[in-house]
């Protein structure tokens, strides 16, 4: 015979189970909210840069240039860097016209006293043409993450903003209404101990 203590334990069990998944999705969802809000505020301010998260940016690769190092559909991350810091070797991501394009740097020129930087794709077979100034280069390779272009392309579009927004919302409102009922059931229970004693 099925308890009701039995059933109160599985119905507690639950009532736990779906606030861990609540707060682990909030956890998921914020961060993404919080990144795609800063970065839709810096575009607006900053139309003409490239929005960063304290210093570090990421740029989806639609090219072989870099393979094997880098391939199409990577998702990579560069961080901003003192091009004085910029060494024979290093990687970085670049203004060329309105694309971005992420190369290796082959030769360090010095101009005038100003570094300048000879890159090539290492898929490439010739160099690039222009040498990149310090003005133009958006930050130096620190990672990347293979395939998840397409992630990251969906993620800061402004309508998975939207619904994760509306999807966050409707989870904090579904944790207010069991809040009140919980809180209704133990007013009630309180009330019924309270007649209770009083009867005795």
């Amino acid at each position: 015979m099925y308890k009701i203590s039995s059933f109160e334990k599985s119905k507690k069990t639950l009532y736990i189970l779906g606030k861990i998944i609540s707060i682990l999705i909030c956890i998921i969802i914020i961060p993404i909210i919080i990144v795609n809000i800063t970065l839709l505020i810096k575009s607006y301010f900053n139309p003409n840069e490239i929005p960063d998260i304290f210093g570090f940016k990421t740029f989806v690769i639609v090219s072989k240039s870099m393979e094997p190092t880098i391939s199409v559909g990577d998702t990579i991350v560069v961080k901003e860097v003192n091009p004085e810091d910029l060494n024979l070797g290093d990687i970085i991501s670049f203004r060329d016209g309105d694309s971005i394009n992420t190369h290796r740097i082959t030769e360090i020129v010095s101009d005038s006293g100003k570094k300048k930087f000879r890159t090539k794709g290492d898929n490439n077979k010739n160099i690039d043409k222009e040498l990149v100034t310090a003005s133009k280069i958006e930050g130096k390779y620190q990672l990347r993450i293979k395939g998840f272009g397409k992630v990251i392309k969906v993620l800061n579009s402004k309508v998975t903003l939207v619904i994760l927004l509306a999807f966050l919302i409707l989870i904090l409102i579904y944790q207010v209404r069991i809040s009140k009922r919980k809180l209704k059931r133990k007013e009630k229970r309180y009330e019924h101990n309270k007649k209770k004693y009083k009867k005795v």
